[in-house]
């Protein structure tokens, strides 16, 4: 589908120039030169996306800009202002607008900031079709990621899934999904219906574990219940089971599990009838239990046992291109969970968190979301939101730079134009690129030309 834009300006040139630019860029394009039509005309043709000037001859273009967000809060609004209005513009993405153009408006910088809206468009209808990752809830492929090293992992998992019981190995960091990916198998599975029962070996104390596993009778053991205890594989019966952090379990109880395994029976401690089972295992492990085996931690024959079919999930810092799709979903869990309106997250945040190495995978980046939004108001989620992140573990992306500075010393607004300047004539006078390379916004690059007396190009209106 194209993307519909409707521009509110009641200037006719700028309206006329900016519906041809619009149209080369390959968008539809809606014009309405009275203010109190405005309401009217987006009825009329429900666009994707609102160009609104500030300054109306009928009304405060910050006025309708509230009624937008009243009445369509889910149309980005994109605000158009003359450079003296800088601060009005401020106080209007305050109000809510996604950003804001300056005018005479660069015809480069409109066609990035419409692709920028759109792609926040794209983002927010994948995001909208994930299913929020709470136990229980029915889990979908998209809410994975749409990265090649994701993808290739889910259509294994998917075509695995299919048996009613091979028995399937999930290793990969903490944090990397294990136990989400463990459901999204029970769920594809032919034993959808039947219960998913996950048990995390590494927190069972080690004189409890067998009885945790396998269930026991009344006095088996000092502190043994009153009455019969069922064990996990017991409750499991008939669905699936997960061994999360399999490599914790002792040598001993390895050998028990070995055995339930190969026979597909077992004794409840301190039982005398021997329980048939049928449940599908699925063990995860956060150790390379192939160096485990070498080292004597871990059982060989178990290990072969429990890996006919091994699955390794990647890292998040292997497929940084799903952050965003998974941000986005923690964003909306959480604040619906809070009772926030939050429902985007600033460019400044968002590259806050593309930088970040989280050691702690999706876990870690979950974990970051809901720390943020509980501190959080407004409708976005900004950087300042994120200050607990580690700046030093930052993935850089550029060489360090030395400066020089002469005996007698420098103005700062030399440096300033000195640096622009050289940044421009690198970018061949591309201010977009410039603003990247600087790390600039385009509209705080633009201000800075102004101020240094930089002369501004390709502009319209």
């Amino acid at each position: 589908m194209v993307p519909k834009i409707l521009v509110i300006d009641d200037d006719d040139l700028v309206c006329k120039s900016l519906e041809k630019v619009i149209k080369r860029f390959g968008y539809e394009v809606e014009v309405c030169m009275e203010a109190d039509k405005t309401f009217k005309k987006v009825e009329e043709t429900n666009p994707d996306i609102v160009l609104l000037d500030i300054y109306l001859k009928q009304t405060s273009g910050l006025d309708v800009l509230k009624e937008l967000q009243m009445k369509y809060p889910y149309i980005p609004v994109i605000m158009i202002t003359a450079f003296a209005d800088v601060n009005i513009a401020v106080k209007a993405m305050k109000l809510g607008a996604f950003d804001f153009l300056l005018k005479p408006i660069e015809i480069e910088y409109l066609q990035l900031i419409l692709e920028k809206v759109v792609k926040h468009l794209n983002l927010k209808y994948e995001v909208d079709k994930l299913t929020t990752l709470v136990e229980g809830e029915k889990i979908t492929r998209e809410m994975f990621g749409k990265s090649k090293n994701i993808i290739r992992v889910v259509n294994e998992v998917e075509h695995l899934a299919q048996s009613e019981d091979t028995t399937i190995l999930l290793e990969g960091e903490s944090g990397t999904g294990k136990e989400v990916f463990a459901r999204y198998i029970h769920q594809q599975s032919p034993r959808a219906d039947k219960v998913f029962i996950p048990i995390n070996c590494g927190t069972i104390p080690k004189d409890l574990a067998e009885s945790e596993l396998f269930g026991h009778e009344k006095g088996a053991f000092t502190g043994a219940s009153s009455k019969t205890k069922l064990g996990k594989f017991e409750i499991a019966n008939n669905g699936t089971i997960l061994l999360d952090e399999i490599g914790e379990l002792s040598l001993d109880l390895q050998v028990k599990l070995l055995r339930v395994l190969q026979e597909r029976k077992f004794y409840r401690l301190g039982g005398e009838k021997e329980i048939a089972l049928n449940v599908r295992v699925i063990a995860a492990t956060n150790k390379d239990l192939e160096e485990e085996v070498r080292k004597g931690n871990f059982r060989e024959d178990l290990y072969y046992r429990l890996n006919v079919a091994k699955i390794t999930l990647p890292p998040l810092r292997e497929r940084r291109e799903d952050i965003p799709i998974l941000a986005y979903s923690f964003l909306n869990f959480f604040s619906s969970k809070f009772g926030k309106s939050i429902t985007s997250i600033s460019e400044d945040a968002m590259d806050l968190m593309l930088k970040q190495r989280w050691n702690g995978n999706v876990r870690e980046l979950r974990n970051s979301i809901e720390r943020a939004m509980l501190m959080a108001e407004g409708k976005e989620l900004k950087s300042k939101h994120l200050y607990f992140l580690n700046q030093e573990e930052e993935i850089k992306d550029s060489d360090s730079y030395i400066l020089n500075i002469p005996s007698k010393g420098i103005k700062v607004d030399v440096v300033l134009r000195d640096l622009i300047l050289k940044t421009l004539e690198i970018t061949n006078g591309n201010q977009v690129k410039a603003a990247k390379v600087l790390g600039l916004s385009r509209s705080k690059l633009r201000y800075r030309m102004e101020q240094l007396d930089i002369e501004v190009t390709k502009k319209i209106g």
